[in-house]
């Protein structure tokens, strides 16, 4: 799988590459917010989902510094990202092809997701909550969590909101 990014007014949008068509597609919508303080840098994103166990079942994305080279490589702070990193992050190898990506700057973000596709696969019937977890350095850290039950008889919205390094978080699901 690759990605495609387009520039787009207020930010750039992400999508995995449509494959033949599938019965059912998660989107993820995610969005960083402005802050102002004197000293920035890009979060640390991780998205993944959960069983209703609490056991990662797919990791969707992870930005992080991955030009990042050295002493001081990119992955250094990945377990900033505590829950992610404790759950999923400590045992994958870095980069994750079709899951690592940079960092990115304010803005909104999608992500597409059809079912049987990498990193979505071929998920189970059930409950699951989808997890987005933010970290910043010289700044917070923040998970937001989105339950939602797989596949969809309907299509599903729904929506959680951060209060400092993320904002909105949107996901929906279609049959």
């Amino acid at each position: 799988m690759h990605k495609t990014f387009i520039i787009a007014a207020g930010g750039v949008v992400a999508s995995a590459s449509a494959s033949p068509a599938m019965a059912g597609e998660l989107q993820v919508s995610i969005e960083i917010p402005r802050q102002r303080v004197a000293e920035y840098h890009n979060p640390y994103v991780a998205i993944w989902i959960e069983d209703a166990a609490g056991k990662v079942v797919a990791n969707l994305d992870a930005w992080y510094d991955v030009d990042m080279r050295g002493e001081e490589a990119g992955t250094k702070w990945l377990p900033d990202l505590r829950t992610w990193w404790r759950r999923a992050g400590r045992s994958l190898t870095m980069p994750v092809n079709g899951v690592s990506g940079p960092t990115q700057p304010p803005g909104r973000y999608t992500l597409r997701f059809p079912e049987g596709a990498r990193p979505l696969g071929r998920l189970a019937p059930g409950a699951y909550r989808l997890r987005v977890e933010a970290a910043r350095e010289v700044g917070g850290r923040e998970l937001v969590t989105v339950p939602f039950q797989w596949p969809a008889r309907a299509p599903q919205t729904a929506t959680a909101t951060g209060t400092s390094e993320l904002g909105a978080v949107r996901l929906s699901v279609r049959p």
